[in-house]
């Protein structure tokens, strides 16, 4: 067996290991079952990795996120160590191949869906498989109590029985006790030996700020912080809109998210990561996996939806162990906004079994039919078709995914995609020729901004809509503008692939889960509920609120987060005289607002708006016609 150093060395260059991994990776060198519970940016996959390499045999590693299994094996594949993932789309006889290459090609790592745990075939072949680990990646969606749990990790306990002497180890990043307790048992660990890093973050400053204005306090922030960036907000419009405001300030952004090609995240994700861009803006789509220790400050310009998911995303900051900034930017309309987006489109167990049958309706599915049936579909022409409110149809449609019902595929880098590839005023002249497309042309336009810069996914019923024009003369409209070199196109008139997992039981297959729905429910209501504790909770230390969310209740006061260093300046005797000195001696040079004058006087917003205040009513000063404040000579 080689030494875990030495493979550390031979295949990730490093000479010594973050804290707590050489312990885990003894512990299950020992044939241990173990639990580790190490913040984002801890090192958990190696803590799996190498000591499936130092055995004989394949770790069989189980994960929700497609997406990070990929980036994994390509990672592994790259350092010459044989790994393959078996996700879904894959045929019954390519199934069946890769299956076989584990049993005699040598291969070490073998990542699967929870899902694909229920295949007879899957189940089978690791029968016959030299298994050396059961490695559990995102394990806190095995419990009822996690963030985004997922029944199908249930199937994880028929991993156990088909590989009863493979010993196990579960990792996450996020997770309550209550959630460790419930891991711990669901997996069938036997006297586990547990490791559980602390959440703390000494270099990393929490921040919360309410603020009208958001993006004066962004532009501030990042032009007294010029270093990496990340700025994390909710929709895809908005992500253009935040790269465009910073560039006209001067500030270099570029973005992430799902509407965006493969290709242009890939090409936009690799200039942030070599720091040709200082700000990447982005949804929570971006992030899993991205290893980048300089990011000077994340900025949620909109509240989270769980402590879970921000601590992750705000985990990103500071990993080279520097003084690092996680900021919140919230106003008063964010709490009724987080309450509209995450709790009001909740579906109800009725919601969940009308959706049902309508999807059911949708494809002529008849009573007990339907299983392993797949079908392309556009998700907003089936809302459409039945009145369905969007998000909460999309809610009920990942539900009816996370419980087995259906296979849900989202076909982002397949969608309807273009770009204008020629210039405003080439594009206005070609309009004046063609007055049947100028309606079509305009709503996309001011529906997708950037789609001059980039290729960018569209919905085309959307388009139509807006445009009052049918998908089909949208379409016809689109080739034509391709086949006059106005735009580059890539049309596909489906979104997604659903797969009908059950066949068709209408409301006895949703009654199964009904108590799922309701505790999920509940679990997500408390969720929300947390993060809005969170930011109006301006007495208790922001550090101290994060740690004991998670469980560690010694937590100490930081001295750095926007609470303790708000509680500093109280304390702190402000001498009011000298403040009114510094505005009268600044105003006597130049006129200034008070966003201007806070820049050259050192003092809190409330105490420069107070000596304003009365200076302005010793008329002292007073304001000019363009509204900022002048010294009365």
């Amino acid at each position: 067996m080689q030494h875990p150093i030495n493979i550390l060395e031979r295949y990730w260059n490093f000479t010594s290991f973050r804290p707590f991994q050489e312990e885990i990776i003894e512990a299950v060198l020992e044939g241990e079952d173990v639990f580790a519970l190490l913040p984002t940016g801890g090192g958990k996959s190696i803590c799996f990795q190498i000591p499936a390499l130092a055995k004989e045999g394949i770790c069989i590693v189980v994960s929700p996120l497609v997406a990070l299994m990929k980036d994994q094996v390509t990672s592994l594949k790259l350092k010459g160590i044989k790994a393959l993932s078996i996700t879904s789309g894959i045929s019954y006889n390519d199934l069946d191949t890769l299956l076989d290459n584990c049993i005699y090609g040598n291969y070490k790592f073998l990542y699967l869906s929870p899902e694909r745990l229920q295949q007879e075939l899957v189940q089978d072949r690791i029968k016959q498989m030299h298994v050396n680990l059961i490695a559990v990646d995102e394990a806190h969606c095995i419990s009822q109590w996690g963030n985004d749990f997922r029944p199908a990790y249930k199937n994880i306990q028929l991993l156990r029985q088909i590989q009863p002497g493979v010993n196990c180890i579960a990792l996450t990043a996020s997770a309550t006790p209550e959630v460790v307790e419930d891991i711990v048992k669901e997996l069938d660990f036997i006297q586990p030996k547990i490791f559980k890093q602390s959440f703390e973050r000494s270099n990393l400053a929490y921040m919360t700020f309410d603020e009208e204005d958001k993006l004066y306090k962004l532009e501030s922030i990042l032009k007294k912080n010029p270093q990496a960036s990340i700025i994390y907000v909710r929709s895809r419009r908005m992500t253009i809109e935040i790269v465009d405001f910073l560039q006209k300030k001067g500030i270099s952004a570029t973005s992430y998210h799902g509407g965006l090609s493969s290709k242009i995240k890939e090409a936009n994700q690799m200039q942030w990561i070599n720091n040709q861009k200082q700000v990447m803006v982005a949804t929570n789509a971006f992030g899993m996996g991205i290893d980048k220790p300089d990011v000077k400050t994340v900025i949620h310009l909109n509240l989270p939806e769980s402590i879970e998911s921000y601590f992750q995303e705000a985990g990103r900051a500071g990993r080279n162990g520097d003084k690092a900034f996680a900021i919140i930017l919230k106003n008063k309309s964010d709490v009724l906004l987080v309450k509209n987006q995450f709790l009001k489109v909740l579906p109800s167990v009725d919601d969940v079994k009308y959706i049902y049958r309508k999807l059911s309706n949708y494809f002529q599915i008849s009573y007990g039919e339907g299983q392993d049936l797949l079908f392309d579909y556009n998700f907003y022409q089936f809302c459409q078709t039945y009145q369905l409110n969007s998000l909460l149809a999309y809610n009920t449609l990942q539900l009816l995914d996370r419980t087995s019902i259906i296979s849900l595929s989202k076909q982002f880098n397949k969608r309807t995609s273009l770009q204008f590839i020629v210039s405003n005023t080439r594009l206005f002249t070609y309009l004046e020729t063609h007055h049947d497309l100028n309606n079509i042309v305009k709503t996309i336009l001011r529906t997708y901004g950037g789609i001059f810069e980039n290729e960018i996914n569209i919905n085309s019923v959307l388009v139509s809509e807006k445009a009052s024009v049918t998908e089909d003369k949208l379409f016809s409209a689109l080739k034509l503008l391709e086949k006059d070199d106005i735009i580059t196109l890539n049309l596909l008139t489906t979104d997604s692939e659903i797969t009908f997992l059950q066949p068709r039981e209408d409301d006895k297959a949703i009654n199964r889960i009904s108590h799922y729905i309701v505790q999920q429910n509940d679990l997500k209501y408390k969720q929300v509920h947390a993060v809005i504790n969170y930011v109006e909770d301006n007495k208790t230390c922001k550090n101290v609120q994060l740690l004991t969310y998670f469980g560690e209740k010694q937590a100490k006061a930081c001295g750095i987060c926007s609470v303790c260093i708000s509680k500093k300046l109280k304390k702190a005797k402000t001498d009011i005289h000298q403040i009114k000195e510094d505005v009268l001696k600044v105003l006597s040079q130049i006129d200034l607002s008070s966003r201007d004058l806070a820049k050259h006087i050192k003092c809190s917003e409330k105490e420069l708006q107070a000596t304003l205040k009365t200076l302005l009513e010793h008329q002292l000063i007073g304001l000019t016609d363009r509204n900022t404040y002048k010294l009365n000579k």
